[in-house]
């Protein structure tokens, strides 16, 4: 399996947006992942955590692989509940539109414009979602937290 930039290259030739573009602001990354915050007006405490390489499926990826991958969906959940306290949070892997591998880590709280349905469904009402601290601050928060969670040796 290819990890590095060659891999994104050619994918990014063939018209992949994730291996083409950030996916969002990058607030933590090392050469097998990146966390990035979503820029959606609605949820701004939307997180994605994206492979580096351009790989479909969870199994795509060896054992140690994915135990990375998902340690990192991991640490940026907790970083999101450490500093949002959301009623709950999503973690979604769907991706049917962009073949990379990436997770969905949204906060959700009630009251939402989409509460208690996915936030792909039909908006019910309710009010997008106000940080309660600064955007930067969020971001370097999630960026520290994830750092503390993922010791890398990268």
């Amino acid at each position: 399996m290819t990890i590095g930039t060659a891999a994104q290259a050619v994918s990014a030739a063939d018209g992949c947006e994730l291996c083409s573009t950030p996916g969002g602001e990058v607030l933590w990354s090392d050469r097998r992942l990146r966390v990035v915050r979503v820029d959606d007006p609605d949820y701004p405490g939307f997180l994605r955590v994206i492979w580096q390489g351009h790989v479909r499926e969870m199994t795509d990826l060896d054992r140690a692989h994915r135990a990375c991958l998902i340690e990192a969906v991991f640490a940026a959940e907790r970083a999101v509940i450490e500093l949002l306290r959301p009623h709950k949070v999503n973690l979604a892997s769907l991706g049917n539109m962009t073949p990379h591998l990436h997770w969905h880590v949204i906060p959700r709280f009630r009251g939402d414009p989409h509460f208690p349905d996915p936030v792909w469904a039909a908006r019910r009402g309710g009010s997008p979602v106000r940080l309660p601290m600064a955007v930067a601050d969020y971001g370097r928060g999630v960026a520290a937290s994830i750092a503390a969670a993922l010791s890398t040796t990268d």
